[in-house]
């Protein structure tokens, strides 16, 4: 419903059962913050962030939204950095085409003052779930992912429980954040792997940008993500974001070869 846009009068259908907000969830508030930061990762990827005008605690995997200056609407966008209380939030976006805040988005923006709204979302991880992770995602749904496997490393998940994150990319140039998730694969200890998977490469030639430890295979991400935890699924969480079209092909994948329930299976999709 954040996508959606009423172009006449609704009827709003309500479930025979709601779910009540549990007593460990983080209240939305409403915040202020300057952008700073801004760079380029990729060609069409950028990183920003937000110095807020007071700290704000979330859970791994959760979203803000953004209102811009001059720009109709709220956007979405996950944090990047590990779940903690911070007054500095971190993100990624993409740019495409006719997209109001990735095109307005530059370095010249540094500075502006934005409305915030958040923390939102419940695709999301707590220390308490002693289960493996299996993390798909596709472009800047990595941004999530990075979030939940920062928060697992600094909560010692990953001595006795497993993770495996499949990033899908196009090609080698779309390649980010590699240094970062090699760094969490070494700081892991053997309990995290990562594995970036090119949708439009034909080549098996080593990518000498991409440090080592993070594995390369060629495929869509949630094909590839498939074949390699074949029988190895076991008693997982799994977290999927990414555009429709890739996360719609994961949750597939995840209900009809890997038999996880719905209730270990939490989604993003990046539209």
């Amino acid at each position: 419903m954040c996508q959606g846009v009423a172009l006449g009068d609704c009827e709003v259908l309500v479930p025979s059962r709601i779910d009540g907000v549990s007593d460990t969830a983080r209240e939305p508030q409403y915040l202020t913050g300057d952008l700073s930061e801004i760079r380029p990762l990729t060609r069409d990827v950028d990183t920003f962030s937000i110095d807020l005008d007071r700290p704000v605690t979330f859970d791994s995997g959760q979203f803000v939204v953004l209102a811009v200056p001059g720009l109709n609407g709220y956007r979405a966008y996950s944090m990047v950095n590990g779940a903690a209380e911070t007054s500095r939030l971190d993100f990624v976006v993409k740019r495409t085409p006719g997209g109001g805040f990735s095109e307005w988005l530059g370095v010249d923006r540094a500075g502006t003052t934005l409305d915030v709204f958040g923390p939102l979302g419940r695709a999301t991880w707590r220390p308490e779930e002693e289960k493996d992770l299996v993390c798909i995602a596709g472009g800047s749904g990595i941004a999530g992912m990075m979030s939940i496997v920062s928060h697992a490393l600094s909560s010692g998940h990953f001595e006795r429980h497993r993770g495996d994150v499949f990033f899908g990319v196009r090609t080698r140039e779309d390649v980010f954040f590699a240094d970062e998730l090699a760094r969490l694969v070494d700081a892991a200890g053997g309990g995290l792997s990562v594995t970036v998977a090119y949708s439009e490469e034909s080549s098996t030639v080593r990518d000498p940008d991409v440090p080592g430890g993070i594995r390369a295979a060629h495929g869509f991400v949630h094909l590839v993500a498939g074949e390699r935890m074949a029988g190895a699924w076991g008693n997982r969480t799994a977290f999927v974001a990414g555009p429709p079209p890739m996360v719609d092909g994961a949750l597939r994948m995840l209900i009809a070869e890997a038999r996880l329930p719905a209730s270990d299976i939490r989604y993003d999709k990046f539209t």
